[in-house]
């Protein structure tokens, strides 16, 4: 099935083409999306092809636009008043592109239609979960540097599902809407529920996240099933080679999700109140006929990293002491013994 277009038109053609070029790139956007730079090429185009969702510069925008065979308009603004850019929506021209796009979607996902497009994925992805039953060991420092360095080769995305995982102090952000919020449109069952992830989806250097639980009580009664079922439209509908989950031990039925995962890091430490919490984990997995989770485990002994290599996750540690660990982890298959 052929995506829906999305025209990007700005006077500023650099603007125009960057902008159009960041969400091509970003293989989970169920659009097509065509760059502008004058209004003849725009109106060229809009004859021969709907056009979805047009995102126009106020520069640009006059009764010629109207005339076009458009869906949705949302202006690009530079700080115009609400009397300048008249009755269609707008989003703030000069902030991230990420942030940009989500605040797009989120409208799209409002007043769009509420049929789901068809699956983009045309590939199996690969579900890696980072698990620990002991604490404090390095165990989101990792996750994100595994993922920005297989970012380096594959589609990845990251989501943490920990009660508390501090990314708005860690990443100086406010998010609008979390995965707490994407759970809550999954059980409404909406037509609309791609656009809403393409919407929350932001991105940390190489790797692609979706802003994690701001209350711990959003994760509380969230069943494997459900999670499952999430993951499972992630993958059909985000075109992603690689989801890694950062879960922590709060979520019910952990080991029913560690059982979805094709490979399940696990780090550890080797002191006598360790060993014996790893021993009780180990039984529980066998009383719970998870045996085959036993098989994905790959035990960690993480090296320490120094505390200039926290200023900026994960670009930093994938050049640090831990990146040079995953990137060794990644190549030998086997845990080489880091510091614990």
């Amino acid at each position: 099935m052929k995506k829906s277009i999305f025209a990007v038109c700005d006077l500023e053609a650099s603007y125009a083409r960057n902008l159009a070029e960041y969400m091509n790139e970003r293989r989970h956007a169920p659009f097509e999306v065509q760059a502008f730079t004058n209004l003849d090429s725009l109106e060229d185009f809009a004859s021969q092809n709907h056009i979805e969702l047009l995102l126009i510069s106020t520069n640009a925008m006059c009764d010629r636009v109207k005339q076009m065979d458009v869906e949705r308009i949302i202006i690009l603004s530079e700080g115009e008043t609400m009397a300048d850019i008249g009755e269609n929506p707008f989003v703030y021209k000069y902030q991230p592109s990420d942030q940009l796009i989500a605040e797009v979607m989120g409208y799209y996902a409002e007043t769009g239609p509420q049929v789901m497009p068809e699956p983009l994925s045309l590939s199996a992805t690969e579900l890696i979960g980072v698990y620990s039953p002991l604490g404090r060991l390095g165990k989101t420092a990792f996750a994100l540097t595994l993922g920005e360095i297989l970012g380096e080769k594959k589609k990845v995305l990251y989501l943490n599902l920990e009660n508390f995982n501090g990314f708005e102090t860690l990443f100086d952000q406010n998010y609008s809407a979390d995965i707490s919020d994407l759970l809550y449109f999954a059980r409404q069952n909406e037509g609309n529920l791609i656009y809403r992830l393409s919407g929350m989806i932001r991105s940390l250097g190489r790797l692609d996240y979706i802003p994690p639980a701001f209350s711990p009580g959003d994760l509380r009664d969230v069943g494997h099933e459900e999670w499952i079922s999430l993951f499972s439209r992630m993958e059909a509908w985000g075109d992603y080679e690689v989801i890694i989950l950062d879960l922590g031990s709060q979520i019910e039925d952990v080991f029913q999700i560690l059982k979805r995962c094709g490979r399940v890091y696990m780090p550890v430490l080797d002191d006598p109140v360790s060993r014996a919490k790893l021993l009780q984990f180990e039984k529980n997995l066998r009383a719970l006929e998870c045996g085959e989770v036993e098989e994905k485990l790959v035990r960690l002994h993480l090296p320490r990293w120094g505390r200039g290599e926290e200023l900026e996750l994960p670009q930093t540690l994938a050049g640090g002491t831990l990146g040079r660990y995953v990137r060794q982890l990644l190549e030998t298959g086997r845990d080489e013994g880091g510091e614990p």
